[in-house]
């Protein structure tokens, strides 16, 4: 079920056995795995530790991430695209009447986040948002009003490794039982932005769209192969990879 990439459980198998996994679980932290978020977590041992946690899930998020599994030995069935997880999500507490919370990216694009799931998704209960632009002494502020919501479904987009780490500091004291953080993908939502077309989408050239559409993107995209290049050193043995509890 999981494959091994530098010492990350990577989920292995399909979406829809990604989506009973979660569900099957109390509380479960969805981590999109691209190869920026795997290269935060090896350079910060506690984030790599939690990651790998049996409360966590890392999804193979992104073409390198893909790549490097077949360079590691242990491919993956389908890569999983952090913003499709989310979307079936939402298209689940649509239909089973979960509550959702949104957290992240600012003011106007939330809201144009929010607007726009719920005229996709007629009866979701979004049942709580704030942006993401707070300082620190308004923490507990916003951890209350996530707890005060009774959320099941927890987003939380202000870029890695923040999101990531307000999960990790919050995800004992709050309700929700699902948690994601999903970086870009209110931007998406709101209308801000467009996914690749699906024929790019099919030939893992999405990262490719994004960086022509969002030019800043190109200083991120090093890392891509960076992470498939240390990968392909540890195969080699010529890189020792990080050691999870």
């Amino acid at each position: 079920m999981f494959s091994n990439i530098l010492g990350y459980k990577v989920f292995n198998q399909s979406k829809n056995k990604l989506i009973e996994l979660v569900f099957a679980k109390k509380k479960i932290c969805i981590i999109s795995g691209n190869p920026e978020v795997l290269l935060n977590g090896m350079s910060n041992k506690d984030l790599f530790d939690r990651f790998n946690s049996d409360d966590f899930i890392i999804i193979p998020d992104g073409v390198g991430t893909v790549v490097s599994a077949k360079i590691a030995g242990q491919p993956v069935q389908e890569k999983i695209a952090g913003i499709e997880v989310m979307d079936e999500l939402l298209n689940l507490s649509n239909e089973k009447g979960y509550k959702v919370y949104l957290l992240g990216a600012s003011e106007d694009i939330i809201q144009r986040c929010k607007s726009n799931i719920i005229n996709k998704y007629k009866n979701i209960d979004i049942c709580g948002c704030r942006n993401g632009y707070f300082k620190v002494d308004e923490m507990n502020e916003i951890v209350e009003d996530i707890k005060v919501s009774k959320a099941n479904i927890l987003f939380v987009a202000l870029g890695s490794p923040k999101q990531e780490n307000f999960i990790i500091e919050n995800m004992s004291q709050l309700p929700c039982n699902i948690y994601m953080p999903v970086g870009g993908s209110f931007d998406v939502f709101a209308g801000k932005v467009n996914r690749a077309p699906k024929i790019m989408i099919k030939l893992g050239l999405e990262w490719l769209y994004r960086v022509w559409k969002e030019p800043f993107r190109i200083k991120r995209l090093g890392k891509i192969p960076k992470f498939i290049f240390i990968v392909f050193l540890n195969r080699i043995g010529l890189f020792k990879k990080a050691e999870s509890k």
